[in-house]
């Protein structure tokens, strides 16, 4: 099991189409992702779940991730949550 914390770098926080590109390529891998922020720990397959989680620039975020291609999914998603563009 894979974890790590991330800065929300968009200046729009993880609104819907940046949930909704986590989402798409979270659901690529065939390992478990989680995602964190303060007390809530979501599934980071669910757009629902990416989208209550309210995450704001700056915020932090801690991607849990176990399974087969851990390592890559991490990377690639790790990108994502720190991407600037929106």
């Amino acid at each position: 099991m894979l974890t790590k914390s991330f800065t929300i770098q968009n200046p729009s926080g993880l609104h819907a189409r940046p949930a909704s590109l986590f989402v798409q390529k979270a659901t690529s891998y065939p390992c478990n992702i989680y995602v964190i922020k303060g007390t809530k720990k979501i599934n980071g397959k669910s757009i629902m779940g990416l989208m209550t989680l309210g995450a704001a620039k700056g915020d932090e975020i801690i991607l849990e991730i176990d399974g087969e291609r851990e390592q890559q999914a991490m990377d690639e998603l790790g990108s994502l949550l720190e991407a600037v563009h929106e």
